[in-house]
């Protein structure tokens, strides 16, 4: 039996295998505008032009429909509904040592996932800043599952101070034994783990009949192959093969990024395509060599000694004087381009978020869960907003 999920998934996959070359491509390997068709539009805007369409998916799906007609059914097969549930009030000193945006996200994700009469399993806990308000609010008790010893300790601390009927386990998900912690009678909750730790946590959620499993997934490509492993058997007969580049384009959206790392990001790339096109006629070899990630503060001083650091780290040998204006503004022509690939990839942003969390939504179908998908908070809080809540099918009990 096809769910309207599957049938959701089966279209987004039809439209994303037939739309690859627009944005299964990585845009710093191009020196030109990989679409002929795309070239003189993309060109003529202006670099406002490429912010203000990057920001406004609405309006850069409006502005790239007559050149990629397929996009045009994107919207409909990508929305999501935000339920306005209202948002719990705690007292000051449960949510003291929050930060706003913060707090206002977990306020939101707990009034969605709030289940009363039922113990929490709080998973990738930190703090247990998430567990803490779920007690408060009458959790029957919570266990939480987290990595850093200090960090467990902190949150028992606090647990204790306040309170509040929680334990703090100390784990490592990915390699120690786990599955003691997942009991059927349990809501299990998990926001924003990342990658592998989400997928485990699902696997062992639904291995062990948990009545409730609730997760906002994030960061798709961490701790996993290189290549995408899809989780339901829909998913599995996919064409596509998904890198870790493709599975992070799902998380380009940035709502919070203040304008000052905005610009550091800018020169960022405009400095490492300099470098490239430099280390280019240095060595004559014309394919795209990354250069690893390096403390920003390096952005604020000279080019010059950004160059001789990247030679470094690929044992390259400059020439003694070289003329940086010249690569600059290499640099700048580059990333005229590259911003312009990028623009035409994140308009399928979305698309591949929500193939990726289709895949789970299945996953957990198939596990005997009723599933439903929706939004737990704005995506000026945070873009990464979906919600995956799951209940045992009363015929799989």
């Amino acid at each position: 039996m096809h769910s309207s999920f599957s049938s959701q998934f089966l279209a987004l996959d039809a439209l994303l295998t037939d739309t690859r070359r627009y944005w299964q491509l990585l845009a710093f390997d191009h020196t030109d505008i990989p679409w002929p068709d795309l070239e003189e539009a993309l060109l003529s805007l202006s670099d406002e032009d490429v912010t203000a369409l990057d920001r406004d998916p609405e309006s850069l799906i409006a502005f790239l429909v007559p050149y990629i007609p397929a996009l045009q059914t994107l919207p409909t097969l990508t929305a999501l509904t935000l339920d306005a549930t209202s948002r719990p009030e705690f007292p000051f000193w449960l949510s003291n040592g929050i930060k706003g945006r913060k707090l206002t996200q977990l306020q939101d994700f707990v009034a969605q996932v709030y289940q009363p009469k039922l113990p929490v399993l709080e998973w990738c806990a930190g703090k247990g800043h998430l567990g803490r308000l779920l007690a408060y609010l009458g959790a029957e008790h919570v266990d939480s599952v987290e990595l850093q010893a200090a960090l467990c300790q902190q949150g028992q601390h606090s647990a204790e101070q306040q309170k509040l009927a929680m334990t703090f386990h100390c784990a490592d998900v990915l390699n120690d034994p786990i599955a003691q912690y997942f009991r059927p009678r349990q809501q299990a909750v998990a926001l924003h783990a990342c990658g592998r730790l989400h997928q485990t946590f699902m696997e062992q959620a639904s291995a062990a009949q948990c009545e409730q499993i609730s997760l906002s997934p994030c960061c798709y490509h961490l701790f996993t192959e290189p290549t995408y492993q899809p989780m339901s058997d829909v998913a599995a007969h996919s064409a596509l093969d998904l890198s870790h580049s493709d599975m992070k384009l799902a998380l380009q959206e940035t709502v919070t990024a203040p304008g000052r790392v905005a610009k550091v990001r800018k020169r960022e790339v405009q400095w490492r395509l300099a470098f490239d096109a430099l280390r280019r006629d240095v060595t004559g070899d014309t394919q795209y060599l990354s250069v690893p990630s390096v403390n920003k503060a390096i952005f604020s001083g000279p080019f010059v000694d950004f160059c001789h650091w990247a030679a470094e780290q690929k044992q390259l040998d400059l020439p003694a004087h070289f003329d940086a204006d010249y690569y600059l503004a290499q640099g700048r022509a580059r990333q005229r381009i590259t911003e312009r690939i990028e623009l035409v990839r994140h308009a399928f942003r979305r698309a591949i978020e929500v193939w990726l969390v289709l895949d789970r939504v299945l996953y957990l179908e198939q596990a005997g869960y009723d599933v439903s998908l929706s939004e737990f908070c704005h995506k000026s809080l945070t873009p990464r907003n979906i919600l995956i809540q799951a209940t045992r099918c009363q015929s799989a009990k």
